[in-house]
């Protein structure tokens, strides 16, 4: 449910209320939804009940009272409490989105696993060639997520030759060696340079490592201000992730909407791009789509934690979730190319 729709539901519930003779006002022509305030809760918050107090004549609290009912038997909607002088706080339920976040925290690192390839034993040939070698190596561990079994064997006929590598990787270390090698598609000549140690945002390798570091940290963050990420039916994906981001006027809705909307993009195209790896034998497929889950992370990072004053609420446990998401997808992922992912970096 977007604030568009949240704000419709909210008239109706005030139109309710006036049509069974509970409230003498005019219904208005809008209301606004937002971030729940300091000391608010849920998902969203509305000031209906204020702005009715008057022409009703009753106190706010008394509308609120009238009100929250009403919006509490509307679909999608898990629970309406009131707090302060009047303020109506709504939490919405999961849909879609809650329920891919909540499918990939419950499968952890296997998720996007098929059986695609089930029962199908795939022969590699190879030639006695380093980046041939990691490349099958890679390939065994793709093809199992979807229920096959790859064979590698040397020798002619070959059916698995990669562009071999100009020199040797191994001094740039195992994890940049891999990347190295996994990266570029396999009719692409590797790239043997120091650019994959370094630690900035030209590189990929480091973009997907440090993304994976920010989504635990974001974790131990989030323990330390005292909430976390609770399964069976806490994982909320929906509300502000996937709100528009109507009655924000600060902007930062909109932001996380559309940001978090993107991640949830990737993290749904995951099991498609284990699929299209293990099929057409390229796992550079796999490492491309995980730099787009690590940019889309690492822009959505800071609109998961409170700020300022906020308080810990079913919108930030729900954020909470989908960076877990993805931090469970870039940890899978970087598995099966045999690199490591850090907690730390």
């Amino acid at each position: 449910m977007t604030p568009v729709e949240l704000s419709r539901t909210v008239l109706r519930a005030v139109r309710r209320a006036v049509d069974g003779g509970e409230l003498s006002v005019s219904v208005p022509v809008s209301v606004g939804v937002g971030p729940p305030g300091p000391g608010g809760c849920g998902d969203y918050a509305t000031n209906v009940a204020l702005r009715l107090a008057g022409p009703a004549g009753l106190p706010a609290l008394d509308v609120a009272e009238i009100l929250r009912p009403h919006i509490g038997d509307e679909p999608g909607v898990v629970e309406v409490t009131v707090t302060g002088p009047g303020f109506l706080n709504i939490t919405l339920g999961g849909g879609a989105a809650a329920a891919l976040v909540d499918q990939v925290l419950t499968r952890g690192e296997r998720y996007g696993y098929g059986d695609s390839l089930a029962g199908q034993v795939v022969e590699l040939r190879v030639p006695y060639d380093t980046r041939a070698e990691v490349v099958a190596d890679t390939l065994v561990r793709i093809v199992a997520t979807q229920g096959g079994r790859a064979e590698v064997r040397h020798g002619e006929p070959v059916n698995l030759r990669p562009v071999p590598a100009p020199e040797d990787p191994a001094p740039l270390g195992a994890d940049a060696a891999r990347w190295a090698l996994l990266y570029p598609a396999s009719h692409d000549r590797p790239r043997i340079s120091a650019d994959h140690l370094l630690q900035r945002e030209s590189n990929p390798l480091f973009r997907v490592r440090y993304a994976h570091a920010r989504c635990r940290a974001l974790r131990r963050n989030a323990g330390a201000l005292g909430f976390g990420v609770r399964m069976s039916g806490d994982v909320r994906a929906g509300g502000e992730v996937r709100g528009d981001g109507d009655g924000d006027p600060s902007g930062r809705l909109d932001d996380t909407a559309r940001q978090g909307a993107d991640l949830l993009s990737v993290l749904a195209e995951y099991p498609h791009t284990l699929r299209l790896a293990a099929a057409h034998r390229a796992p550079d497929r796999l490492a491309r789509h995980l730099v787009g889950v690590a940019d889309s992370l690492l822009l959505f990072q800071h609109l998961v934690l409170p700020l300022g004053d906020e308080k810990p609420s079913a919108a930030h446990r729900a954020r909470l979730a989908l960076a877990e998401a993805a931090g469970t997808v870039l940890a899978g992922g970087l598995s099966l190319l045999g690199i490591s992912a850090p907690e730390y970096l």
